[in-house]
């Protein structure tokens, strides 16, 4: 009885992230059909190779010694996949990336659009979210963030123009209840709280003469995503505060005021990361070339 690759990798993907939910999206592909893989897999072989309840999945004594079987068997076939993938002439198949939804909007254009352009028989499945992931085990070839958060162990290369956060208002607000000409002014106005990924409030970050200055504010919203918070600005409401990159066409027609200006310290900038390939696909070495390209012509 001969299984598929899709199946097996699919149960590697659920014991890696003990969830039916995430090794879907890792695989690409919906939680019932891989339910389904999973479960015609265990009636061949006759065994459960997975507990599941409503709260968590895990492997039973069956699954684990499978898993420790396929495992290191499933990479050798991977790796001599990557090695007839290497040989492409022409840059083809599917890339994964991950990033920060602030990240993917400020390289979207100038590279992976470009990207596409440039190689059209490449498409790029990107996903965004505010968490930091392990790229490798969870089965992205690239991720994107701020050089800050690059693991060390992975290659970076800077992407993207110089970045900064920004205060910003509404003429209506700083009409209505008077502009902030320092940090400290934020305690007499109504401000956008921010919070985290991980749930934890978000101290709004200053500095003045290499000194950081972090605030804590108040005021009647919080919010998680930042055209949530563009959109309670315009509306007047409170003062925000965002990526610059977010708002730059807001504040040149004039829609937002640009406040705090000189307290804002630089970023660092934006790299593409990955880990070292022996044998990376022509689609793979394309994009470290492209984004390379463009580092160096900034």
């Amino acid at each position: 009885m001969r299984h598929s690759l899709l199946e097996l990798d699919a149960v590697l993907a659920v014991s890696r992230h003990r969830s039916f939910r995430a090794a879907a999206v890792d695989l690409g592909m919906s939680t019932t059909a891989l339910s389904n893989s999973i479960a015609k897999l265990e009636r061949q072989l006759g065994v459960r190779l997975f507990n599941r309840t409503t709260r968590s999945v895990s492997l039973t004594d069956a699954g684990r010694r499978f898993v420790d079987h396929i495992g290191p068997a499933l990479s050798d076939i991977h790796g001599a996949m990557d090695i007839a993938r290497s040989q492409q002439a022409t840059p083809s198949g599917v890339l994964r990336i991950n990033a920060f939804a602030t990240a993917a909007r400020e390289v979207l254009a100038p590279l992976l659009l470009a990207f596409l352009r440039r190689y059209p028989q490449v498409s790029i499945d990107l996903v965004t979210e505010g968490r930091l992931v392990d790229v490798v085990a969870d089965g992205f070839d690239f991720g994107i963030r701020s050089r800050d958060l690059v693991p060390t162990d992975m290659i970076a290369i800077p992407v993207g123009p110089p970045r900064r956060n920004a205060v910003v208002a509404s003429p209506a607000y700083l009409e209505a209840h008077g502009v902030p000409r320092t940090p400290g002014d934020l305690d007499r106005h109504a401000c956008i709280a921010i919070r985290l990924p991980n749930g934890a409030p978000y101290r709004w970050h200053f500095e003045k003469d290499g000194r950081p200055l972090p605030v804590d504010v108040a005021g009647p919203i919080t919010l998680d995503e930042p055209s949530l918070t563009r959109i309670t600005m315009l509306e007047g409401l409170a003062i925000g505060y965002m990526m610059e990159a977010d708002v730059r066409e807001d504040i040149a027609a004039g829609r937002l005021v640009h406040l705090l200006a000189d307290w804002m310290p630089q970023l660092a900038p934006l790299c593409l990361y990955y880990a070292g390939r022996k044998n990376p696909s022509a689609a793979f070495r394309a994009l470290v070339d492209l984004a390379r390209e463009r580092a160096n012509a900034g």
